[in-house]
């Protein structure tokens, strides 16, 4: 978590922290398990927020945990896929693990930025922080991409789009899947 909070303080320094091994890669997976009440502290949150009662213990829970692995699973192999096209798969590693570590920063700051939410809170301040949370870990992503498989800013904003493109469509696969 050291190198992921210097990641998230724009300090590139924070990948030599990153284990750089395969083995080290696998390891770094600990983050989904570690994200895990928090995605489900979103959602529940979000549902609440929708007026949404018991029935979302059923078909739609599943789902989004079916998702939520999915997206723990697509993008690393989407990017370890594009990294070797690149030439830079020897960085894969290092760089993958540090994208999960900084996923745990991404799910404490929306957990943060949720609490206003859950309580009420509303208006243009409250949408003003979302957009720049949102831009933020944009950021965030961006720069960990660029700094871990070391590629220019334009492959690294590729990257990035493709991360939110799969993101998108698990969302879409969730909200189908949960309707039957």
């Amino acid at each position: 978590m050291a190198g992921a909070t210097l990641l998230a303080r724009g300090r590139p320094e924070g990948m030599v922290l990153m284990e750089s091994t395969p083995a080290g890669a696998w390891r770094s997976f600990i983050a989904a398990a570690i994200c895990l009440p928090a995605f489900l502290a979103l959602r529940f949150f979000g549902w609440a927020q929708a007026g949404v009662g018991a029935e979302v213990l059923g078909r739609p829970l599943l789902a989004e945990i079916i998702t939520y692995s999915l997206g723990w699973l697509v993008f690393p192999l989407v990017s370890f896929w594009i990294a070797e096209t690149w030439g830079r798969g020897a960085a894969w590693p290092r760089f993958i693990a540090a994208w999960n570590w900084i996923t745990i920063v991404q799910y404490l700051l929306w957990l943060a930025l949720s609490v206003p939410v859950a309580v009420g809170a509303s208006g243009l301040l409250l949408q003003g922080l979302t957009l720049a949370c949102f831009g933020y870990l944009v950021w965030l992503e961006w720069f960990t991409v660029r700094v871990g498989l070391g590629v220019t800013s334009g492959r690294a904003t590729a990257v990035v789009f493709l991360d939110l493109l799969i993101g998108l469509f698990l969302a879409g696969l969730a909200q189908r899947l949960s309707l039957g």
